[in-house]
């Protein structure tokens, strides 16, 4: 017997089984297609925080979560021995147009009044952003020191090692014991809509891939709706698309192609690097675009974690302790737009 069965090995559904131990309880973790199957298995990794102005309960949410992620990313590690990549190497975006650069230093202020000490956001000039970096029109960038990395893969594997090096179980079936969370990823979200008659989210495909190229240290690069990030084991992954039609979940197509041919286009270097993997998967889109936590209505003792999106893994810290809070304290400290409610 188990105090807490998890639904999904996802990153959400396993960073939660992660501070359930560390508060003492016993968790399973079960996925019958196995550990990162989803998107959460995929190759690029970025986390960012939104633009620190226009303030809100998510930006607050989310800056908090990335803040807790140094430390979660540790101690996972340390418990597994599988390195998940986090990095806190920032980002670069170019900046197109004088209105682009008046906006950028407007958030200065922003970045200034809401993230404090705890990091910063700045416009740079093209010898401050150092020799990694895109073409920019104005020769200007946004640098923010917030923005970090982690390997989707490696992540999700370290996660599920470190809570069996602690005592919890990561199954592909299993009993459902205790409270049970349900972190099922988009098809939870077709789920949901289809119980609830309400349309409560639905799947975005992505597609990416990973090249062969060491940058590893530099800052990721977001450039014309294309994330660049530069993996500490000397490969970088580039994407993704936002397929809201798709045919088949794990294909890829022409979409990726031009995706590396794009990515070559904005970082010279990058043209012609060999293709380790090409990689597509389904991300689970709450309707509300945040996170749906909480208890799932009319079903005593399950509770709901999902649609991490594209921020999943810059939210999973935080979405952990929340979703602990209430299951394990009857605590909810879980922000009003963030609820499951049908």
């Amino acid at each position: 017997m188990v105090d807490l069965t998890i639904m999904g090995a996802g990153v959400l559904g396993l960073t939660i089984a992660w501070e359930a131990q560390s508060r003492g309880a016993k968790v399973r973790v079960i996925d019958p297609a196995s550990v990162g199957a989803g998107s959460s298995g995929g190759v690029v990794g970025a986390l960012q925080p939104h633009t620190p102005d226009a303030w809100n309960d998510k930006k607050q949410f989310q800056l908090e979560s990335l803040l807790m992620a140094p430390a979660l990313w540790s101690a996972v590690s340390e418990a597994s021995g599988i390195d998940p990549g986090y990095a806190a190497v920032g980002r670069l975006q170019p900046l197109s147009g004088e209105r682009e650069v008046v906006l950028a230093r407007a958030r200065e202020a922003g970045a200034l009044t809401h993230w404090g000490d705890s990091a910063s956001w700045s416009v740079v000039d093209t010898e401050a952003a150092g020799d990694w970096r895109p073409p920019s029109p104005t020769g200007l960038f946004v640098h923010d020191t917030l923005s970090a990395i982690v390997h989707p893969r490696r992540a999700t594997q370290s996660l599920a090692a470190a809570v069996v090096a602690k005592g919890g179980e990561v199954l592909t079936s299993g009993n459902q014991d205790g409270a049970i969370v349900w972190a099922t990823g988009w098809a939870g979200l077709q789920e949901l809509s289809k119980i609830s008659g309400k349309a409560i989210g639905n799947g975005v495909k992505g597609q990416a891939a990973l090249l062969a190229h060491d940058a590893a240290g530099a800052p990721q690069i977001y450039a014309e709706n294309l994330h660049i990030i530069p993996h500490s084991d000397g490969t970088i992954g580039v994407g993704s698309t936002s397929e809201r039609e798709f045919d088949a979940p794990n294909t890829t197509d022409e979409q990726l192609d031009d995706i590396i041919t794009r990515a070559g286009e904005i970082m010279p270097v990058l043209r012609g690097a060999r293709v380790i993997e090409r990689w597509a998967g389904v991300r689970p889109r709450a309707s509300s675009r945040a996170p749906l936590l909480g208890a799932w209505p009319g079903r005593p003792g399950q509770f709901v974690a999902n649609g991490g999106f594209k921020i999943g893994f810059g939210m999973a810290p935080k979405v952990a302790e929340v979703m602990c809070d209430l299951i394990l304290d009857q605590n909810d400290t879980i922000p009003d737009g963030f609820r499951l409610d049908f």
